[in-house]
Formats: C-alpha cells, structure tokens, sequence
C-alpha cells in the first residue's frame, strides 16, 4: 500500500483559518456505512443518526498553552519552545527552533526571569529534554507565557484561547487539540444525553506527531509516534455495557478511537488502565471496539485519513473528499465534520 494512494487535491483557500462563531454550525458529510451514500448536513443534525443505548465516547484532554517564547542567556538570541511531553521532576521533552544553537548546557529566560529552563540532552529526532525552575504553579505561569500551538496550516492568529479546547476539555496535557469535539456545544452534549444516549470520556494526549507527515512510500515502514492514554474503570463498564445491550460505540475524534483500539482486547472487551500506545490504523485493520466516528477531514497522505480509510474504505472515503471539496467544505482543525456510520 502506498503512500501516495492516500494523496487527494486540495485548494489552500478550503483549509479553515478561523473557528466558526457557533461552534456547532459547520456543516456534517455523513458517509452511511449501510449504502455507501453520501448526505450533506449540518453538524446539529447529528441527533438525527443517533439512537437511544449507544454511547458516544469522547476525548476529554485539554490542550496545555505550549509554546513558549525565550532568550538565550548568553547571546539573548530568541528561541521557540513547543512542549511535547512531561517526563519528571520539572523536566520536559521539547522541540526547539533553532535547534542547532540548543545545546547540552544553554540555558533559556521566559517571561522577564519567572521561568527559565536548562536544555539537558537532545533526544529522539533532534528533540531537547529541557529542566525547567520557577516559582509557584507551573501551568499558571503556562496560561500567562505560553501560546496555543495551532497546527503549521493555520496562520492566522487564535483570538481567544478557549476556541481551541472543546467545551469539555477537563485533563491537561495536549500538544493539539482532539479536534472532532470543537464541534460540540455544552447545549448539543445535554441533547444528546436526553435522546437516551451515553457519553463516555477517554484522555488521550494528542502529540504533534499527528501533524508530521508520513515520508516513507510505503505506508506499512512508518513508525507512530507514541501517545499517552488513559481510561477509567466506570468508563470502560459503560462502553463494554453499551456493546454487551446491542448499543453503538461512537468515537468522537480519532484520538477516542486510538483510545479505544489499544485499550480493547481480541474479545472486544474494553480494559481500564492507562499507558503510551503506538497503534497505527490503516486499511485492512480489524476494529475491534468502534462502530463509528465523528471526526474533521485530514490531511492529505496522513496516518489520519488511513485511520479512516481502514473504516469506511479507502475508495469511499477519497470519493467523499473528492465530494467535500467540490462542495468546498472546510478543511482541518477548524473546519467541517464528516460522521461515518
């Protein structure tokens, strides 16, 4: 399987730049996996598809301000900073622009001295472990230094931070946001729950290996990055009862359904616990847990539309992004939903 049968045209003025107004008036492809049909809808209309007993399971991270702007102490050259993952004792794995002059030893000055940071060791792919010292709360100072870390696509400017969080965003820890739940309103969650419907929630850490490219031609050589994830023991008995009863699992996001696809077993049952998973999903996987997804439209060649490929098919899946774009639906972080089920 190649690469490149993953790779679709897409005009630059589709990709979305700003969140819409009201969250949920994007618009929804639904992708009916019964006739393979396609429905051009509005993101509202997602009571329509689901029924009382099945559960939607969503991804309740919150996506931490993690760029971070900084001065070298000895030359005062400016230095970008994006988190990527907490180790221990203050000390967190970066990715530093430029990297070349970020070595063992530099030390680093945010924010007027209330946080600073010692570059420790360069690590897997060029990334630094970087020790930070501060007084007082961590993620505060965080809130007040640090900048969301929109996506490379996205070059305009975030006018308020809470755009790029979903409105149920609760466990720090993301470098992205699990973009499929900006969709969502607290009034659209309370709607569902009164149809009967069950909402489940996972944590999944969104890494900014989900924006890198996939650069091996073949898709079966690339390596994930790795993600950490966590269910909860009441979670996993309502989603194992959902399936157990005859109800739906439906992920909200790619991130729930990586969530879901690790943590399930070759019985289909979902276990409770926490860890880092590598799982890369592509055509001719086996789901095991997940009946349908909510999620944005991906990238073009990316380990995210092969996720939704090995769903619904490849030649389904690139006949609808051939249809989204004629029908010039928004595209990524902050565009239109397609609901496959």
């Amino acid at each position: 399987m190649k690469t490149s049968d993953f790779y679709y045209d897409l005009p630059k003025e589709l990709i979305a730049q700003d969140p819409l107004e009201d969250r949920s008036s994007s618009r929804l492809l639904h992708l009916s996996m019964e006739d393979g049909s396609f429905e051009h809808r509005h993101f509202t209309d997602i009571l329509d598809y689901l029924k009382e007993g099945d559960c939607l399971v969503i991804n309740d991270t919150r996506v931490i301000p993690a760029r971070l702007y900084g001065h070298k102490e000895e030359t005062g050259a400016l230095i970008e900073i994006l988190l990527l993952k907490r180790k221990e004792n203050d000390i967190w794995e970066c990715l530093v622009k430029p990297g070349k002059k970020a070595r063992p030893g530099a030390k680093i000055t945010f924010g007027d001295g209330i946080l600073t940071g010692e570059i420790i060791d360069i690590v897997d792919e060029g990334n630094r472990l970087i020790q930070f010292h501060y007084d007082g709360i961590f993620e505060e100072i965080l809130d007040q230094l640090g900048e969301m870390p929109l996506p490379p696509y996205i070059t305009h400017k975030l006018k308020d931070k809470n755009r790029y969080q979903t409105v149920y965003a609760k466990n720090d820890g993301s470098a992205a946001a699990p973009t499929a739940g900006l969709h969502f309103t607290k009034e659209l969650m309370k709607q569902v729950e009164e149809k009967g419907v069950k909402i489940a929630h996972v944590t999944l850490h969104v890494g900014l290996g989900t924006f890198r490219p996939v650069k091996v031609d073949n898709v079966e050589s690339h390596h994930m990055h790795s993600e950490f994830y966590m269910v909860e023991e009441d979670q996993a008995k309502l989603i194992n009862d959902t399936k157990k009863n005859g109800g739906r699992v439906i992920s909200v996001g790619t991130t729930s359904c990586r969530t879901l696809e690790s943590a399930t077993d070759e019985n289909g049952i979902l276990h409770a616990g926490s860890g880092w998973t590598e799982i890369f999903i592509y055509p001719g996987y086996k789901f095991k847990m997940i009946d349908g997804l909510i999620t944005n439209f991906h990238l073009p060649e990316s380990t995210l539309l092969m996720l939704v490929s090995a769903l619904a098919g490849k030649e389904y899946i690139m006949a609808a992004y051939e249809e989204a774009v004629k029908e010039r639906y928004r595209f990524f972080s902050f565009g239109d939903a397609m609901l496959i089920l």
